[in-house]
């Protein structure tokens, strides 16, 4: 059997740009990505909590240290500037796999720096 697991999330990200007439996707500083192991194309879950939208998109790389967190395309009429979300990957793990299971969890400051990793809700720290 497989489950679907959370694979990674960044924390409160704050949307930097709004791009409606861009190809589509989400543009995420690469430091941020390479915290929360999210590669590049790669499927994500982005939940506004400022508007309560949700949607699926894929990541795409923005320039490293930038804070840059840009929603784009039609999901660009979802989030706006200064919106915080919460973007999640997923993944599909056996049960052996489960038994060394943590999630990749990514706080960031108010600049959508780095500031704790975690490998569970609880204060256990990377």
């Amino acid at each position: 059997m497989q489950r679907t697991m959370l694979h990674s999330k960044l924390h409160r990200v704050r949307v930097t740009h709004s791009e409606l007439h861009y190809e589509g996707s989400c543009a995420i500083d690469v430091a941020l990505l390479e915290a929360a192991d999210i590669l590049e194309y790669e499927q994500i879950q982005i939940w506004n909590v400022t508007n309560g939208e949700r949607f699926t998109t894929y990541a795409i790389c923005a320039e490293r240290h930038s804070g840059i967190i840009s929603v784009n395309g039609s999901a660009a009429r979802r989030a706006c500037p200064g919106d915080i979300l919460i973007i999640a990957s997923f993944s599909h793990l056996s049960e052996q796999e489960l038994k060394s299971y943590h999630p990749q969890l990514v706080y960031v400051d108010e600049s959508n720096r780095v500031k704790e990793k975690r490998l569970s809700i609880a204060a256990q720290r990377v």
